[in-house]
């Protein structure tokens, strides 16, 4: 008759499950309040200086923006009040009427074409 070899099982253990760590990862560490106190004041110190830092950089950032913003407002409106001129001189035009300063223009244009092709 073969006998096969029996295990012996601790009753406690069964019943408790699997086992655990005592020293994981996550969570504190004992023993190291006070050294953890002083890291912890100088890591918020540097947070809120990369805040500061972070919201003057955005600051500087939207007033470049703004800037850049009325700047390009300025030459739209240059170029709509161009536009009028030169929307006025062609209906005069059409009418058979020769605008006032019409002469200037021409010179101004021509000078401006001359320039560019050199």
């Amino acid at each position: 008759m073969d006998f096969q070899e029996m295990a012996v099982i601790d009753e406690n253990a069964a019943a408790e499950g699997p086992q655990r760590r005592e020293s994981g990862k996550r969570g504190r560490k004992p023993g190291r309040k006070s050294a953890d106190k002083v890291d912890m004041k100088a890591k918020l110190e540097r947070s809120r200086q990369s805040a500061r830092e972070c919201r003057a950089r955005k600051k500087l950032r939207y007033q470049y923006l703004e800037e850049l913003v009325a700047d390009r407002e300025k030459a739209v409106f240059a170029l709509r009040k161009e536009l009028e001129k030169y929307v006025q001189i062609a209906k005069d035009l059409d009418e058979g009427k020769v605008p006032e300063g019409l002469h200037e223009i021409l010179l101004q244009e021509t000078a401006g074409l001359e320039l560019k092709q050199e």
